[in-house]
């Protein structure tokens, strides 16, 4: 018998009643279980298997699945289980988690990130600034290692810089000519990145920024993951569709 903290991060049916559980545990890292009789509502154990629940969890461990023997929540996230938008987001940053990391590797720095991530979410802090966080964060757990701290060319910590994903990182204005395919950004919007990467969540605060800010960070980091990740995320591919239509409303309501 083996007891854990864990976030559900994803679920699926099983047989007639019951569903596999994924949860990311800050014991155990990634796991799975299956939770008998889960899908009857009377079912002691379908709270606490909805996704995105925080919880205790009690389980008996084995080589494959585990089994679920009991659970107690801790936080539901309610404002992210009635909002279609923070839903879209919270799915994605733990369908990244999901994809990014293996079974028990044990990672109390990510479990606690991506509890302080929806937590904020559910708080109603920007979802889609927050998500960038959280792709910059990932990237050492998929073993990717952007320079943003100096140019990835020279070395040096001063001057324009725009980013380079044949560089892997920021370049200065002094080696542009050697990437002409670089991509130029407002330099507020490297800043930022640079910011997301190394600094703490909690030493962040709340950022306020431009829609326009957020679309030039979304086009720097998508293009770094569809270069270097070889990741395929759904949710991704709808968040991406939900923002243009958002977009798209907003543009004809001003209008």
């Amino acid at each position: 018998m083996e007891k854990c903290e864990g976030i559900v991060i994803r679920q699926t049916s099983y047989r007639e009643s019951d569903k596999i559980v994924r949860m990311y545990t800050r014991e155990f890292g990634k796991i799975g279980v299956v939770a008998r009789g889960a899908k009857k509502t009377k079912s002691r154990l379908a709270a606490v298997t909805q996704l995105f629940t925080n919880g205790y969890f009690t389980f008996f461990g084995g080589n494959g699945l585990g089994t679920l023997q009991q659970g107690e929540v801790i936080e539901t996230f309610s404002s992210i289980q009635q909002d279609i938008f923070m839903t879209a987001y919270a799915t994605y940053v733990c369908e990244l988690l999901d994809k990014a990391t293996e079974e028990r590797q044990p990672n109390p720095y990510l479990y606690e990130l991506t509890f302080q991530i929806l937590r904020d979410i559910d708080e109603g802090y920007d979802p889609q600034i927050l998500t960038q966080i959280y792709e910059m964060k990932m990237l050492p757990m998929l073993g990717l290692y952007p320079t943003m701290d100096k140019c990835a060319i020279c070395g040096e910590t001063t001057g324009h810089f725009d980013f380079s994903t044949s560089s892997n990182g920021i370049i200065c204005h002094r080696c542009f000519e050697k990437d002409r395919y670089r991509m130029h950004l407002p330099e507020n919007v490297v800043k930022l990145l640079r910011l997301f990467f190394i600094f703490q969540l909690d030493r962040l605060g709340n950022i306020d920024v431009k829609q326009e800010t957020k679309d030039w960070l979304q086009k720097a980091i998508d293009t770094y993951y569809d270069e270097y990740s070889g990741l395929y995320l759904k949710s991704r591919k709808f968040i991406r569709e939900m923002d243009k239509w958002e977009n798209m409303l907003k543009k004809d309501s001003d209008d």
